[in-house]
């Protein structure tokens, strides 16, 4: 594997444990697309760094346990201004 996507994947993985940002959050942020991302914390952390790897596949099984709930706040909050205005 490359240094810079190992370099990448250690920083990724380093700032979703210190941030607990989301997925589309860190693709912003690391300027990357959400599928890279994904696949940096999901397989290429595994083979990388295995301790790690299991500290934040805890964070991505949070998101992926209370997204019906961020997906439901955001159309309450769409309709509301929709409504206010």
């Amino acid at each position: 594997m490359d240094k810079r996507i190992i370099n990448r994947v250690i920083e990724e993985g380093n700032y979703i444990i210190k941030t607990g940002k989301t997925v589309r959050e860190m693709a912003k942020i690391f300027n990357v697309s959400k599928s890279t991302v994904h696949k940096d914390l999901s397989d290429r952390l595994l083979e990388i760094d295995a301790n790690m790897y299991n500290k934040v596949a805890k964070i991505l099984q949070y998101h992926i346990n209370i997204r019906h709930i961020r997906g439901g706040e955001s159309t309450r909050t769409k309709f509301l201004e929709k409504n206010a205005n």
